[in-house]
């Protein structure tokens, strides 16, 4: 019987189901939600914050929901019932997300936010500074075409960092006195195709256009192919991210003229940062961190 005993004294130990079984405790859980990880940027952003996070010990797991933000709402809500140390919105309007975010504020879980907006449940929200990041590519595209002429923009408005760039664009184009022929959305996931087939379109019926200004590089990437394969020229495109695959385009020196980096570095860093300090019962001492972005053209 004292064999029997020992031997089931050993089980326990060994699976960690006896008191004190010595095992070190798993780290702290981060669930990360988002319905964009098709997007390049935001797959960027994700993929630089998982690896902080791993690196800090923390178990981290990834959920996208591909443009669905009733599946959104269900996988926060999911999320939040297994209490994690934090969940993070990674882009996606938050004002879509109010279950979710009850959920997690009911179960006592901070929600941190990258690129999204300030709302109700959400702790802290880090992002680019949109607003310059709409200036700034809005100027570039200006000085592309010589400040005059015909040009149509692309955008995605269920995003709230894309439609504040917008705005700010569109500000910068009224000023200037050019045209804007037509404003288009963007479908995410396959934000490429979707702006290729809309400037074919859109070259069909517009010959005077001298210009796309695209809210994100990827949109901006298809309406350059559909400008080359058109055999189209005198029209510049500009695009916001600074992604690696925008900057060899923007080499070429061909339709694609500039583009708007982002600092994604930088992002997925302050949202790790606040984490830690979450983590250490420090609450984040503003609700909003914005970044400034870089102009990026041919020459630079």
């Amino acid at each position: 019987m004292r064999h029997l005993l020992t031997a089931a004294a050993l089980v326990l130990a060994s699976s960690g189901c006896g008191a004190g079984a010595g095992q070190a405790p798993d780290g702290p859980a981060v669930s990360v939600v988002t319905p964009y990880l098709a997007n390049a940027a935001t797959k960027d952003v994700v993929d630089k914050f998982t690896a902080i996070g791993e690196q800090r010990g923390w178990k981290v797991t990834v959920t996208d929901t591909a443009g669905d933000f009733n599946m959104l709402n269900d996988k926060i809500q999911s999320a939040a019932a297994r209490e994690p140390s934090a969940i993070v919105l990674a882009m996606g309007d938050p004002t879509q997300l109010s279950l979710g975010l009850k959920a997690a504020t009911d179960n006592k879980v901070p929600v941190f936010a990258i690129d999204a907006a300030q709302a109700d449940g959400i702790a802290a929200n880090v992002t680019s500074d949109n607003a310059d990041l709409g200036r700034k590519s809005a100027q570039a595209l200006l000085e592309a075409i010589g400040g005059s002429g015909e040009i149509a923009m692309f955008g995605h408005d269920p995003h709230p960092g894309v439609r504040a760039r917008a705005a700010a664009a569109r500000a910068e184009f009224d000023k200037a006195g050019v045209t804007v022929v037509t404003v288009k959305h963007v479908p995410v996931p396959g934000p490429v195709e979707g702006a290729r087939k809309l400037t074919t379109d859109l070259l069909a019926v517009t010959p005077g256009l001298k210009g796309i200004w695209a809210a994100w590089d990827e949109p901006a990437l298809g309406a350059t192919q559909a400008i080359t394969q058109a055999g189209r020229t005198g029209i510049s495109v500009v695009g916001v991210d600074g992604q690696d695959f925008a900057l060899a385009e923007i080499q070429k020196a061909g339709p694609f003229y500039a583009t708007v980096k982002q600092d994604w570095d930088s992002v997925a860093r302050k949202v790790a940062d606040l984490i830690t300090d979450q983590l250490a019962g420090k609450a984040p001492a503003q609700r909003e961190f914005a970044l400034p972005g870089t102009t990026v053209t041919r020459t630079t």
